[in-house]
């Protein structure tokens, strides 16, 4: 008898995993082909509708206090997503509020477990823990990045119980993950991405532009050039 060659097989998972993500994202954008784009500004908040699974965009800060909108496309595999978040969670407060991040899936194809830790922040948010999921899902990428879907249901489960201080509802949040409502959520996020050229992630946009902060060293800098471009805005 043959032995089998793990490594073989657990590259190969990997691969299938990564396709079967980019095919239920391909088969969600199809769908999102029927929208009126002109009906949204895609530089501000997008309630929810039926293109959207009747779930608006996840905003960090105070949505209706603020004057000003950065819209975020991010994957909670993405590295460098995982390092500007603690960034971008003290924005809001960094400018008492007038300030408002809008958080939009932007999934990577060769992201194996990308969508489906977009499931898992998004089924949080239905029960009131986006961001403190979110949150757990950066600080974590580690952990669940190349887990199997055993291992990775167990792991998002246990985030939930976390972000949620054990209050949440796990046979919901279990449900919800399948749910047709969240997938058309990420769908239409990913399509407002790809319908503006988003090169990759994190890009911030502030009314239409990309924010090219790369220059920036520190967090310092980094609100530096926040202020420079945002200041005058809110006079």
């Amino acid at each position: 008898m043959k032995k089998k060659n793990w490594g073989v097989v657990a590259v190969f998972a990997v691969i299938i995993a990564g396709f079967l993500a980019l095919l239920c994202v391909n088969l969600m954008s199809k769908h999102q082909n029927q929208i009126k784009w002109d009906d949204y500004n895609l530089n501000s908040y997008i309630g929810p509708n039926e293109f959207n699974g009747e779930i608006g965009d996840n905003v960090k800060g105070d949505k209706d206090k603020a004057k000003v909108f950065i819209v975020e496309y991010a994957d909670f595999q993405c590295p460098g997503c995982a390092s500007l978040n603690n960034y971008v969670n003290k924005i809001p407060e960094k400018f008492d509020y007038k300030v408002a991040v809008i958080y939009r899936n932007f999934v990577m194809s060769y992201h194996q477990n990308g969508t489906a830790a977009a499931s898992a922040a998004e089924t949080a948010g239905l029960q009131g823990y986006w961001k403190e999921m979110g949150n757990l899902l950066f600080s974590n990428q580690a952990n669940w990045q190349y887990a199997d879907v055993d291992e990775r249901t167990d792991l998002f489960v246990s985030y939930f119980k976390t972000a949620s201080n054990n209050k949440g509802n796990i046979d919901k949040f279990k449900d919800d993950m399948k749910s047709k409502n969240v997938q058309k959520k990420i769908g239409f996020d990913q399509d407002i991405a790809t319908r503006i050229d988003v090169p990759g992630t994190p890009s911030l946009y502030l009314n239409g532009e990309r924010l090219d902060y790369s220059s920036t060293k520190t967090e310092d800098d980094f609100f530096k050039f926040l202020h420079e471009k945002i200041d005058g805005l809110l006079k």
